[in-house]
Formats: structure tokens, sequence, C-alpha cells
């Protein structure tokens, strides 16, 4: 990034801020971002920068995407990308690892999570079969199978595996009313699998708190973005899952949910963590919100 550019980031950045209010933590939990929509400064060589921008507006957690991402491939060394995150006053406790590469590679990327001083290994979907966004029973059952013995080999060295949801996830299943994620919650070993529930799909899959009150013990994790139940509904997700071309996103306290009310929820539900996966400038919106918010 060059310093006009940098400027420029940084000036939005104490704009959209102000000055904070107070200094609250939701839950109690350090601030997290997931860094994968800050990917292209990454990508450009910038991972000591963001991560001091980040720190400047008060992240204290990071969630990163593996080096089996293209854009996070600079990061391959394990102990080199600790030391720099450390070096910013930030931990990281999880990351995000595509199916592709845990088929093929897992004790690599197992080693280069423990290197950093992960406890999670999150996957965004398990990109099942699907078509015009309906998926079968046998295509679920095949996909959790598979992702029940990632699990066990995470948890073998001390790991616990994630499942995010989107695309697949969200796929209704043929000759029943439910969605693929909901069929999930039955298949995956509870010990194996934890859930991290994007919430942003809320306009898909509807109000996590019923999901949060139904599966007790079952979510470890959640994405925040801002949601706007009052927008038009989402367009379905593209053929072999993955994200689609989405709505327009607002910061987490210019939405339509009750915050409060998700992080309580959230809390019986198990959570440990939570991170703003947002642009940069909804994401120092939310997290001054979050700042604000004392529950």
């Amino acid at each position: 990034m060059t310093d006009i550019n940098r400027r420029a980031f940084l000036t939005t950045a104490a704009a959209a801020m102000g000055t904070f209010a107070l200094d609250a933590k939701p839950l109690g939990f350090p601030l997290g971002s997931q860094t994968y929509p800050h990917r292209q400064r990454i990508k450009d060589g910038d991972f000591k920068g963001l991560l001091k921008d980040m720190a400047d507006i008060g992240i204290e957690t990071i969630e990163l995407c593996s080096p089996g991402y293209a854009d996070f491939a600079s990061l391959s060394d394990g102990k080199q990308t600790r030391k720099i995150i450390e070096d910013a006053g930030l931990t990281c406790r999880s990351a995000h690892f595509n199916l592709p590469a845990l088929r093929t590679k897992q004790a690599e990327l197992i080693a280069w999570a423990k290197e950093i001083g992960m406890t999670q290994m999150a996957t965004a979907t398990l990109s099942g079969t699907m078509k015009d966004g309906v998926t079968t029973m046998d295509a679920i059952k095949r996909a959790a199978d598979e992702y029940n013995k990632i699990g066990a080999e995470a948890a073998k060295a001390g790991l616990q595996q994630v499942l995010h949801n989107e695309g697949f996830e969200l796929a209704k299943v043929e000759g029943d009313k439910r969605f693929c994620y909901d069929v999930l919650f039955e298949l995956l070993d509870p010990a194996l699998v934890k859930f991290q529930f994007q919430m942003s799909t809320t306009r898909n899959l509807g109000d996590p708190l019923a999901y949060f009150s139904k599966y007790p013990g079952r979510f470890i994790s959640l994405h925040l973005q801002g949601v706007n139940l009052t927008a038009p509904p989402p367009p379905p997700p593209p053929p072999g899952g993955g994200r689609g071309p989405g709505i327009p996103q607002v910061a987490v306290g210019k939405d339509s949910m009750d915050w409060g009310k998700v992080f309580a929820g959230a809390k019986a539900a198990g959570i440990k963590n939570y991170f703003v996966e947002q642009t940069w400038d909804l994401t120092v919106q939310s997290v001054r919100y979050l700042k604000t918010l004392d529950v």
C-alpha cells in the first residue's frame, strides 16, 4: 500500500470512528476481525500494516485464512506469521481452511495452525453437490461423514474443527422442508465439529436465536455483519456452493438486529469468540458500536 493510500485508509477510519464512548466488550471476549475482507492488503505484502491499523481501532484478535487461499500464501511460515501478529499486540486462535486443502494437506495445515497458536480450524462450506439451491440427503451424509473424519484428525492434535455456513449449508433438502444446515446438526459429531454462525445468513436461515436455543453447546464462534431484515431477499447461492452476490451490507449496530439479545443467546449456545467480517469502513463502524455494547 502506498503512503498516500495508507493515509487515506487511516483518515477514513478516523472519520468513521470518532471517539469511543465506552470500552465495553460483548461477553467480555476480545474484539475480533476476520481478515478475508482485507485480503488484498495481505496479498500486497502489507500484513503488518493491516494488523497495526486493526489494533489502532480496537481489534484484539484476528481470524486468518490458511495459505491454501491464494491471497494468504505469504503467511505460510507459521512461526514468522505468529511473530508479526504478536508484535502487533494481537492474537490468532482461528483460521479458515478450504476443504480441498484439508483433504490433501491436513497434517501440514494442522502444524501451521499450531505454530501460530490456534485452537480452532474452520471451514467455510462443505461444498456438497446441489442444483438450483437444492441438495439431497445422500449428498449431505457424504459431506458430513468426510467432515467428521477431518474433525477426528484435528481432535487428535488438540484442535477443534469448526463449520461455517454458506452455499451448500443454505441449500434446501430435496423432498424435505429443512435446510442442509439443519440436517448437519444431526449428522456431525458434537465433540468433533462445532459451528460458526454467519450472521448475514439470518436472511436465509431465519432467527439465529432459534438455532442457539435449539442447539446449546454446538456453537463456538460468530461472524458479525449488520443484518437489514427490511432489505429485499438475498439471491440464491451459486451452483457448486460459495458466496452469492449478496445484498449491500450495513454496519453492526446500524441494522435490524437486537445485538444484546444476539450475544446473550450466543453465550448460552457456547460461543467463545466472534469476528467482524466486513469491509474496512464497515469494520470501523461495527467495532465502534461493539465497544459501546455492554452485554
